[in-house]
């Protein structure tokens, strides 16, 4: 495959450029390069310069908003997006129920959510996972009831990403509980201030909170909240899911933090030497870089053939599997370079914000923290083992 940029393809790239030195804060940026929180008034702030410039949803069909890019163009922004440290959007809206709305909600819904999520004024989150249906999603018990023109929703969530800021939240829930597991279950969309909703916040392991169980005590919604057609919500699901993975792969981002990774390496001292001088840890390197290159080219095939007629992409559960696991190797490799000094946990020091000292590097305390949250990357989205289950039955046909 061809990366090489043409005339046309050169002068996007430098109009990226531009608009990155003129509306990405260098503060959120430096913030970006240090593995430390960004705010979600941080990340609104860059959305929101996003949809001015009118690239905000790259992947919707410009009828809806989208820019009409090509797969080069989408390769060139994310690129350059990511290598001057912007932070990533927040995908629930773009990239997942956005999609699915456009595929399968009725007119109201697309003229009523859509513009909001483009302009960010909707903040979006999942409900999917419950307790003891993770990877085995088809066992959820939450249930929807229809009562008169109003669903009435019981059920929990868990592992909810951000639903401390939402205030949207698209769902699945059981609808009939005679079907097969599978057949019976809708998706719908509703307000996360309703009554008998509350959420509570998850600690993780690298001290932070970013997940949340989310309570549905008797919530009562609309009967225009359900999405398409009852009982479709699986293939709803699947349909979001396989543009979840797409994103997951973060190949941009591998590349950036591929970058760090051999500063780091070139900074530590070992045997009198650079890290990144060592043959044993430079092969390390080099082996995740061609796995990256290989991911990156699988990626940009999976564009060109990207899909918008509703039907789900197997191979994003490759790209999930792979790109999963080459983050994972990247923030383990940075532990390595640590050495001693990653078994610290510093969850203040190094920020901007603190005065607290740093045991070792200026950059130990943020990467002991990220490769602890890099850990749920092959779970969220699918295990990893579910995705091979997938590609055995979508390609392999067994």
């Amino acid at each position: 495959m061809d990366l090489t940029l043409n005339a046309e393809e050169l002068a996007f790239r430098d109009e990226v450029r531009t608009f990155l030195e003129a509306k990405l804060d260098p503060v959120v940026a430096d913030k970006v390069a240090r593995s430390e929180s960004i705010s979600k008034d941080e990340i609104l702030a860059w959305q929101v310069a996003l949809f001015e410039q009118g690239w905000i949803v790259p992947n919707w069909p410009v009828e809806h908003g989208g820019t009409g890019w090509s797969v080069m163009q989408r390769y060139i922004f994310d690129e350059e997006c990511a290598a001057a440290g912007a932070p990533q959007t927040i995908s629930f809206g773009f990239s997942m129920i956005g999609p699915v709305l456009i595929a399968f909600g009725s007119d109201a819904q697309k003229d009523r959510y859509l513009p909001k999520i483009r302009s960010s004024e909707d903040w979006w989150c999942q409900g999917f996972s419950e307790p003891g249906s993770g990877s085995d999603l088809a066992s959820l018990r939450t249930k929807a009831e229809l009562d008169g023109d109003e669903w009435v929703i019981n059920g929990q969530k868990t592992w909810t990403t951000l639903a401390q800021h939402a205030n949207m939240m698209f769902c699945l829930c059981r609808t009939d509980p005679d079907a097969k597991p599978q057949m019976g279950i809708s998706m719908f969309v509703f307000p996360m201030d309703l009554p008998g909703i509350t959420v509570r916040p998850i600690k993780t392991i690298d001290g932070g909170s970013e997940i949340n169980d989310v309570f549905l005590d008797n919530v009562r919604i609309p009967a225009d909240s359900l999405v398409g057609e009852i009982n479709k919500g699986w293939s709803y699901a699947k349909y979001l899911l396989s543009n979840e993975r797409f994103g997951i792969a973060r190949v941009p981002q591998s590349k950036y933090q591929l970058r760090q990774l051999k500063n780091i390496a070139g900074i530590q001292i070992s045997d009198d030497a650079p890290l990144l001088q060592d043959q044993d840890f430079r092969t390390k390197v080099a082996d995740v870089e061609l796995e990256l290159k290989a991911l990156e080219i699988t990626n940009l095939r999976v564009m060109l053939d990207a899909r918008l007629d509703g039907t789900p992409n197997p191979l994003s559960s490759m790209l999930k599997i792979k790109g999963s696991e080459v983050q994972q190797r990247i923030s383990e490799l940075m532990m390595e370079a640590l050495g001693p000094y990653g078994l610290a946990f510093q969850p203040n020091a190094g920020d901007s914000q603190s005065n607290t000292p740093v045991v070792g590097p200026e950059f130990a305390p943020m990467l002991t923290p990220k490769y602890f949250n890099n850990r749920k990357i092959s779970i969220y989205g699918g295990t990893n083992e579910i995705q091979r289950n997938i590609m055995t039955k979508a390609i392999l046909g067994l």
